[in-house]
């Protein structure tokens, strides 16, 4: 036997062991991230070294974990999202809360300058999202925020 032969013939008598290190790797992937897909990956090699352990050639070990994976990529992983995001708070917070809110300017907005006042109490700095300025005390909606600044538009009554 030649050395190359001696070594595919140990890799595939020594595959469990390395089946099992990818899914410890995977699962502890998983557990940083938390989003099923490292997870889908670890059961996709767990039916890898089943494969293994019935005696199934390494390259058919291989194809069928990666459509394994895959399988459940497609088909287990979105209803589990679905149903771990299912009690979520659909209420926005934060900035994406703000989007959508009436203001009133508390000084004339420009594309370079321009104050407001929220409704919800908050004052912000503000610029236009046009070139058209915005006279002191107008009405605006504010259409999204730029790191610290309120970009608004006329508010159409």
């Amino acid at each position: 036997m030649d050395d190359v032969s001696v070594f595919f013939e140990l890799v595939t008598e020594w595959a469990w062991i390395g089946w099992l290190v990818l899914i410890a790797v995977f699962l502890v992937i998983e557990m940083l991230t938390l989003d099923f897909t490292f997870l889908m990956l670890a059961l996709g090699s767990a039916v890898g070294l089943i494969t293994g352990l019935i005696g199934v050639p390494l390259w058919a070990q291989l194809i069928v974990a990666a459509a394994a994976a895959a399988l459940f990529i497609l088909f287990i992983r979105p209803p589990l999202l679905r149903r771990l995001r299912r009690g979520e708070d659909p209420t926005k917070s934060n900035v994406d809360a703000l989007i959508g809110l009436r203001a009133t300017a508390l000084a004339e907005i420009t594309q370079i300058s321009g104050q407001v006042k929220v409704s919800n109490g908050d004052t912000w700095t503000a610029r236009t999202e046009t070139a058209v300025a915005i006279p002191l005390g107008a009405p605006v909606l504010i259409a999204s925020i730029d790191g610290a600044t309120a970009m608004v538009r006329p508010a159409s009554d």
